[in-house]
């Protein structure tokens, strides 16, 4: 994973930022008339900053794979259920995973608490 979190990262962090622009614009009128448009941004932000700190973990070259998986598999899972909670009309059973993808967006800021990487250690 680490060999390619800074690849995995900049396209988790592209395609937020895309989502971004599409949410504001392009379905604007849909989110809003939904009242989803808060949502929305929230799964775009959750989205941009997992794939920020996993860029930042890849550029420091130390191995944190429990970290880099929950970041990742997280913010897809999290941002996911929303963005599919806000298009799909009988999307109910999403619900459970966002929760389920913040959880694991905490296990992996919680392994960093436990193990942080070599050269932050003091």
């Amino acid at each position: 994973m680490e060999s390619n979190a800074i690849r995995i990262s900049a396209l988790l962090a592209l395609l937020g930022v895309g989502l971004g622009a599409f949410g504001a614009h392009a379905l604007a009128d849909l989110l809003e008339s939904r009242g989803r448009a808060d949502a929305w941004d929230t799964a775009v932000f959750y989205q941009i900053v997992h794939g920020v700190a996993l860029l930042a973990l890849g550029l420091s070259g130390r191995r944190q794979p429990v970290t880099s998986w929950c970041w990742l598999i997280g913010a897809i899972l999290f941002s996911g259920s929303i963005y599919g909670l806000c298009l799909l009309e009988n999307a109910k059973w999403l619900g459970p995973v966002t929760p389920l993808g913040g959880l694991l967006m905490m296990i992996g800021w919680l392994a960093l608490v436990i193990k942080p990487p070599r050269a932050a250690q003091n």
